[in-house]
């Protein structure tokens, strides 16, 4: 399939993810790139257009970071935005200066050619300022094409090359018109044809992976999340019975997690499922640890050691299936021409397959978690499944605060079950990004019936956010809450407090370990 790729330029931009999101939601396909990517690689990579994103730095001071001046002579079209902007005017011979108003926010822009790069735009829009520089024109090359009260030139373009700067961010939402104007440089500028469909996706895919496998068996690791859930349903296309799945038991799962997960993929999917029941060993294992980093490693020593034990037993297996990301793939500094630097280690990527000497299989890995999600609808997974909510690789031991027993997680369960209930009966469910009761390590006293208690605290957290990087918590209604209290305390024994956290992230976490 011709993709007609983007590429993105990283200069260190918070919403470079959010660019590439953006243009993957108008169909067309985008990747990543380091900011001083080639210009010879750029041509084999051979993309329909690059974007400049923005970034913190001023592009005259020593350090800041470059692109390839040869890229200019490509005939590739560019849109700079923010510092991309500065970067392709000050390259160009434009001049950037601070700017005597800086502006962070709201601002109204004044468009005076509403052509081409900007068609269909009104008059005024309001748009999202995020900067301390600006140009100020000292070249004939460039032609305004909007500004602000305080910004000149806010949107222009090259006169003899096709390269356009915009000095605010498109890609947030508070830009009213910015979807319009990513898709008039996409489509009437760069002459894509919004190619990046799903189900396109889904032929592409499984023919590689038909391709790559051969006749040989694939191992998928089922966690009965979304990501594991997707890239099984994927593989089950692809090669049937030549996929076999396995899901480990840990002991630390929600309420009926694990037979929602045989009864999918054993009954319905008639999958090679391989369920080992490991509650035992885990709980023993965990038995007086507290550290919520000790539990983590625990949890991922002793799931390596059963998940290895379980492979070695599947014969003819060459390959393991994983749900990695693309946002894993950047942090993981391994996206193609990928950014540098690595921001973290991700689980997904290296490890397991190295010591069990298979090949890593990763179809998931060109996509955002809302396009797993479409992929999974395309599939024919239950809506359940594919809009849940994240749930923790250590499961409900970072959310039984202190030590983690078979009794104390079971109050977590049913607590958690009762939340998550009424969430989804009232239509909060889906308008909240991630929710869960935690088990405190404290108890407190209460009163039932004519009775003295002293018993369990458990903490409800709901929160909204769009990237899981910031959050802000959900502002359930003050009844609903009450409602969800009451049913708690009545039918969870050995709970008599409920409480709400109202903490952002940051300075909080949205987890609580």
């Amino acid at each position: 399939m011709n993709q007609e790729p983007i590429l993105i330029f990283d200069f260190g931009s918070q919403f470079a993810q959010l660019i590439a999101r953006r243009v993957r939601e108008l169909n067309v396909f985008c990747q990543l790139v380091r900011h001083d990517l080639p210009a010879a690689r750029v041509r084999e990579l051979n993309p329909k257009g690059l974007i400049f994103s923005g970034g913190p730095a001023s592009v005259y001071e020593k350090s800041a970071p470059k692109c390839d001046p040869k890229i200019y002579d490509l005939g590739i079209p560019i849109l700079g935005i923010c510092y991309g902007m500065h970067l392709v005017s000050h390259d160009l011979g434009a001049k950037v200066d601070p700017a005597h108003s800086r502006e962070f926010g709201r601002a109204i822009l004044h468009v005076h050619s509403a052509t081409g790069f900007l068609e269909g735009l009104p008059d005024k829009s309001t748009v999202w300022m995020s900067h301390g520089d600006q140009v100020n024109q000292s070249s004939n090359d460039f032609e305004m094409l909007a500004s602000t009260d305080t910004c000149p030139w806010a949107a222009v373009r090259h006169k003899t090359r096709p390269i356009y700067g915009i000095q605010f961010h498109p890609e947030v939402n508070h830009t009213e018109q910015g979807r319009l104007i990513l898709k008039n440089f996409l489509m009437n500028i760069c002459g894509c044809h919004a190619l990046w469909k799903m189900q396109t996706f889904i032929d592409r895919t499984i023919s590689e992976i038909r391709e790559k496998v051969g006749n040989n068996r694939v191992i998928c690791g089922l966690s009965g999340g979304v990501d594991s859930s997707v890239v099984a349903a994927l593989l089950l296309k692809a090669i049937g019975p030549q996929a076999a799945c396995i899901f480990v038991d840990n002991g630390l799962l929600r309420m009926g997690e694990a037979d929602a997960v045989r009864k999918m993929f054993s009954e319905w999917y008639k999958a090679d499922l391989h369920m080992v029941d490991a509650e035992k060993r885990f709980l023993d294992a965990l038995k007086d640890v507290s550290d919520p980093q000790l539990k983590r490693k625990t949890i991922g020593y002793h799931f390596i050691e059963v998940f290895k034990q379980e492979a070695r037993s599947i014969p003819n297996a060459k390959f393991l299936a994983q749900g990695t990301l693309y946002p894993d793939v950047i942090e993981s500094g391994g996206a193609v021409d990928g950014p540098a630097a690595t921001i973290k280690t991700h689980h997904n990527v290296g490890g397991l397959p190295k010591e069990l000497g298979f090949e890593l299989i990763e179809p998931l890995r060109d996509l955002f978690k809302d396009e797993v999600r479409r992929l999974g609808v395309e599939l024919g997974l239950p809506e359940e499944l594919v809009w849940r909510h994240p749930f923790p690789g250590p499961g409900l031991a970072v959310r039984c605060l202190g030590n983690i027993t078979k009794d104390r997680l079971e109050i977590l369960r049913k607590a958690d079950k009762i939340f998550l209930q009424e969430l989804k009966e009232s239509g909060w469910y889906k308008k909240t990004s991630q929710a869960f009761v935690v088990l405190l390590p404290v108890q407190s006293v209460g009163v039932m019936g004519d009775g003295r208690t002293y018993e369990n605290a458990v903490a409800l957290r709901a929160v909204q956010t769009d990237d899981f990087m910031t959050a802000d918590w959900s502002h359930l209604p003050h009844d609903f809450l009450a409602k969800i209290s009451t049913r708690i305390i009545n039918e969870v024994r050995g709970v008599n407090r409920v409480v709400y956290d109202i903490s952002s992230k940051p300075p909080a976490t949205i987890e609580w370990e």
